[in-house]
């Protein structure tokens, strides 16, 4: 089993496994997983808090309360708790500098 994440795996690991990047970083994800699932089982915050120095590692989790935006580093942001990861996938925790 891995522990190194903020998300534990207990189960489902039969799932086949992919890659993503994540702040130019690989990680690995399975099958299914949505980018915040991937990016917690990673051992990655979602996000900073924006007043002040904690990490944040999503809030509803169901696509609702807007707090789990990630950037792609091409293509439009999307949100992380409702998104299914993909192979290859990059993405960003802070957005790029051409973000308005």
């Amino acid at each position: 089993m891995i522990t190194a994440g903020r998300v534990v795996r207990l189960a489902e690991f039969d799932r086949a496994q992919l890659r993503f990047f994540l702040d130019g970083q690989m990680c690995a994800a399975l099958v299914g997983d949505t980018v915040l699932t991937a990016m917690l089982a990673s051992g990655h915050a979602l996000r900073k808090f924006e007043f002040g120095p904690e990490l944040r590692a999503g809030f509803c989790l169901m696509g609702a309360c807007q707090d789990c935006w990630v950037w792609q580093e091409e293509g439009p942001r999307l949100r992380a708790c409702s998104t299914l990861v993909t192979e290859g996938m990059r993405l960003r925790t802070t957005p790029p500098e051409s973000w308005p």
